[in-house]
């Protein structure tokens, strides 16, 4: 038995159903999880599915508290934390529960991410400090920043990063529920470092899988408008002052 979340707010609908289509094609018996921050319900309707469950919450709680909502409910082997705008192969998510299964140290899995022209986004980071942030958001030491993103490896092989962006983390259940899933504090940003933190301190890890592979739109929604630029400041002020500067 597999499960996903998906936090919704004022979504692309068309984005999103491809999204719902890569997860409900898997063979898995599974279940998938839309909670909606939004104000209306109007995505009620986007998916009527026996394995699809519509949670309207009417007012945006934020992402880590969303996704938090179902944590206590779900008795599957693995969860997935899913963004609204991703889209991949039926391959992917059986590929990575078998090699989940294969590494019991190991709390969470995710795969080569890139584009839709193909680029690759680097989603694997060291623990990020404060200088690292200033750094990437005004590109002073560009030398600095692949070296936070691990770009004197091989990111065609699989390896144990620090910190994993959080578009697609597939979870051994226990542990995200062990974990007591993401720390509320952050309204949005940073609840992937953060959840990074608090696995190395289970004494587990994180593996990036490149050998699959999906599309994520990713839209930087912090470089390009304020208010979520704000957002990102807060949650960075509080993510230094829970793990340090």
């Amino acid at each position: 038995m597999i499960t996903a979340s998906i936090v919704l707010f004022n979504n692309d609908i068309e984005i999103l159903r491809k999204t719902i289509d890569s997860f409900l094609k898997i063979q898995h018996q599974k279940k998938l999880y839309l909670i909606d921050n939004s104000k209306t319900n109007v995505l009620k309707d986007i998916y009527v599915n026996d394995d699809v469950e519509y949670i309207f919450v009417g007012k945006n709680i934020g992402f880590g508290s969303a996704h938090n909502l179902i944590l206590n409910k779900i008795n599957s082997k693995f969860h997935l934390i899913l963004n609204p705008d991703v889209e991949f192969s039926v391959n992917v998510i059986p590929d990575l529960i078998l090699e989940l299964e294969n590494k019991p140290d190991v709390s969470f899995i995710s795969p080569k991410v890139i584009y839709p022209n193909k680029e690759l986004q680097h989603i694997c980071r060291r623990h990020p400090s404060f200088f690292d942030l200033i750094n990437r958001r005004l590109n002073i030491f560009k030398i600095q920043v692949f070296k936070n993103e691990y770009r004197n490896k091989n990111l065609e092989q699989p390896f144990y990063p620090d910190f994993i962006h959080g578009c697609f983390m597939l979870f051994k259940t226990k542990d995200l529920q062990n974990l007591k899933g993401f720390d509320e504090r952050y309204f949005l940003y940073m609840e992937d470092a953060d959840i990074c933190r608090k696995i190395d301190k289970l004494g587990k890890k994180k593996l990036y899988f490149p050998k699959v592979k999906i599309i994520h739109q990713h839209q930087k929604g912090s470089s390009k408008h304020l208010k979520l630029f704000f957002y990102h400041l807060s949650s960075a002020i509080k993510y230094f002052l829970k793990w340090g500067f």
